[in-house]
């Protein structure tokens, strides 16, 4: 397909002049009939993946998708743009179905919805015979994983839909997924000669907050106050906690409601109807909702209780700011969820499940402890590197240090863990540390040791923190399991024996969130925005639709900073088609002129972004950072001369290293990696503890490989199989 006509169809029918990162060349490999993986955030743009080659191509698109109440908002955006979809689910009587299915046959749909169950119904294989089906996407792909958060039997007959339909190629797209289930979507989906498109996971538009879970209800109600108007889900872990906090938030003078799955089902469409609709800003739910949620313009996240994996954690904040906008992401954490989390976990029967969902709620409860940044945590957990050594979008990044000396601390809390044997967690140590009189201290006489009390002026939050200080410097060591337990490492002890002065850093605790930096904000008029959003509501309202369908904020945020007063002008705002250019163009444009013509304000000229795109795309091609580390790095210099040649830290130079062998450069690693024989051991340990954590793997080795070390040497791994993958 000619690049022009894939262009003038995204501009026509989505408003857009350009495509996100990896959009167009997912599309040009759906057009040239190979299968693909996509891996990419939420908000990254996935559905466009597959919505524009339906334009293409001339049969059928079938999408397959578990969310049913986003199949209807997919289908009413699609219809907002003049795109002929239809989705069949059982929210449809047998009238209405048997119309969709005899519109499918004429040709009158080119993208069809539908929900995994479906393909197993009677008669349903028959129907699919009849069509000419050109394209099958698979949304929420990870639920074909039994390694996946939300696996789902159904999703395991896609297989059979494969067989099916050899001739059509396969688009499998999914937000979350670790390398053992992106494996097995490949394997499940027969996927193998097909291509793998992995964007960033970054989201940085969102920022990342983990809150002690103290007084945390004053601290909602004072995020609740920042964002006021603004749409906004409060994750609970129990359906009783929703209703009780949504009836608490009201009482405060919140517009909330419940979400549960305990709730009726009309009761529950309504709520979500409301959401969607602007009608009611707060919802406090459990992990039953959200994801058939498709609102663009979800400012704040807020998880109340612990999640149960990182995965889930990722998805649901990843709700937050699907238009690019800044959002807030924050957690309330307390160990005390953890014990909460366990109780249901050892009700599991099967060993293997328990033992996964043991692993997940280790790694979240990692997340919420780790003193290192929160951005970089969540990137690595998914087999990516964060190149920058401050995210500035997490309360790590952002909150204040200070330095202290903790020399003595550390030697407390290094001998408690010696003397209550190295087989305690983290919060027996404290409670030993603190003088706790719990139940678990007296019965084994650690009430009784030299350590006993000897650090009541540190908070259980202060101590964790260090504690978790302590084990980044691998001074202490980690046995994994439903209740892990600390031990002293060699170093640990070595520090001890020599009685050596240890600095380390700590947070200036205040109750501000973090900031999310978005240096490319416009500075729009905010009396013309807030005029445009009522105006928007005023059409969603006749035409049933949700506010976002008729224009996103971003689009309105544009047209209040450039003041478009020409169809021409308002034709080249981004998120403007030809469909809502004639149905909205006029009315948006009259009450722009209104509001210009009376405060003296005239139209700026709007950038064609497309021609911009291409512009940057040359000044990165000839002298970007990543590009001038690859031109220093082919000159053969060390990792630590090119970070003094251009004043960056040598992990920096590293991150630029792992990013561009992500984007397919094939780099000489050759005078960076170490000897031979050290070469050796450290591959044997990477095929030992797997690639996507270097912890485990440093752990394995010991002191003497460094992690600047170990993240070249992944590098050159995952180099060679991807060259092995090629042969």
């Amino acid at each position: 397909m000619p690049e022009a006509s894939i262009y003038t169809l995204l501009k026509s029918h989505f408003g857009y002049d350009g495509f996100r990162p990896l959009q167009e060349e997912i599309i040009e490999n759906a057009l040239s009939q190979r299968d693909s993986l996509v891996l990419m955030s939420t908000g990254g743009g996935k559905s466009l993946c597959y919505q524009l080659p339906a334009l293409v191509l001339g049969g059928l698109t079938l999408v397959i998708s578990p969310l049913i109440a986003l199949m209807k908002d997919q289908v009413d955006a699609l219809r907002a743009n003049g795109i002929a979809a239809a989705f069949i689910n059982s929210t449809l009587t047998a009238s209405e179905a048997s119309r969709i299915y005899r519109q499918t046959q004429a040709g009158q749909v080119k993208i069809l919805y539908l929900a995994p169950e479906r393909l197993t119904s009677p008669g349903f294989q028959d129907f699919l015979q009849t069509l000419n089906i050109s394209l099958i996407a698979i949304d929420e792909a990870h639920c074909i994983s039994e390694w996946g958060h939300e696996f789902r039997p159904d999703y395991r007959n896609l297989k059979a839909l494969r067989r099916q339909f050899p001739q059509a190629p396969v688009i499998a797209l999914t937000a979350t997924a670790t390398e053992r289930v992106r494996q097995d979507i490949v394997t499940q989906l027969g996927l193998d000669a097909g291509r793998v498109f992995q964007s960033s996971f970054n989201r940085p538009n969102l920022s990342y907050t983990v809150k002690p879970k103290r007084d945390s209800f004053q601290e909602l109600l004072d995020l609740l106050e920042l964002h006021r108007g603004e749409p906004a889900i409060i994750y609970c872990f129990s359906r009783r906690d929703t209703e009780e906090l949504a009836a608490d938030l009201s009482h405060r003078g919140f517009a909330a409601l419940p979400y549960h799955a305990g709730l009726d089902s009309a009761v529950r469409q309504e709520t979500q109807e409301k959401f969607i609709r602007d009608q009611a800003p707060v919802i406090v739910a459990t992990i039953a909702f959200g994801m058939g949620i498709d609102k663009p313009d979800i400012r704040l996240v807020v998880h109340r209780d612990l999640p149960k994996s990182v995965e889930g954690y990722y998805q649901e904040t990843g709700r937050a700011g699907r238009d690019g906008l800044p959002s807030e992401c924050v957690l309330f954490y307390s160990y005390g969820d953890k014990v909460k989390q366990d109780f249901f976990i050892n009700r599991m029967e099967d060993a293997t499940e328990k033992g996964n969902a043991e692993e997940k709620l280790a790694r979240m409860v990692e997340f919420c402890e780790t003193p290192g940044c929160r951005r970089r945590f969540l990137l690595s957990y998914f087999g990516e590197e964060h190149p920058e050594d401050n995210c500035g979008g997490c309360d790590v990044c952002v909150t204040p240090r200070e330095e202290f000396d903790a020399t003595e601390i550390a030697q407390k809390i290094l001998s408690a863990v010696i003397r209550t044997g190295e087989r305690f967690g983290a919060n027996h140590v404290i409670g030993v540390l603190r003088g706790a009189r719990t139940k678990r201290i007296q019965e084994t006489g650690h009430d009784k040791l030299s350590v006993y009390g000897i650090a009541p002026d540190f908070t259980q939050e202060e101590l964790r923190e260090i504690i978790n200080s302590l084990f980044d410097r691998h001074f202490l060591l980690k046995n994994e399991g439903q209740y892990p337990t600390f031990a002293v490492s060699q170093a640990g002890r070595g520090f001890l024996q020599r009685r050596e002065t240890l600095t380390l850093s700590r947070a200036q605790r205040s109750r501000e969130t973090a900031p999310v930096r978005d240096a490319s904000a416009l500075e729009y008029d905010q009396a013309l925005f807030e005029r445009l959003r009522n105006w928007r509501r005023r059409h969603a309202d006749k035409k049933g639709l949700p506010p976002y369908m008729v224009f996103s904020d971003a689009s309105l945020q544009e047209m209040a900073y450039y003041m478009p007063q020409r169809l021409e002008s308002f034709a080249r705002i981004n998120g403007v088609g030809k469909a809502k250019l004639d149905e909205y163009g006029e009315s948006f444009l009259s009450v722009i002129r209104h509001h210009a013509h009376t405060h003296g304000l005239q139209e700026k000229p709007i950038p064609t972004r497309r021609r911009e795109r291409e512009r940057d795309r040359t000044a990165q091609r000839s002298g970007s950072t990543h590009e001038e580390t690859k031109r220093l790095f082919g000159q053969k210099l060390t990792i630590h001369q090119i970070a003094q040649q251009r004043g960056l830290s040598e992990g920096t130079i590293i991150g630029h290293l792992e990013r561009l062998a992500l984007a397919g450069e094939e780099l000489d690693l050759g005078h960076v990696l170490p000897p031979p024989e050290y070469l050796d051991r450290i591959v044997a340990a990477f095929q030992a503890h797997g690639a996507q954590f270097l912890a485990p793997v440093r752990d394995s080795l010991g002191d003497a490989h460094t992690y600047e070390e170990l993240r070249l040497v992944r590098i050159y791994l995952r180099q060679r199989d991807r060259l092995d993958e090629g042969k």
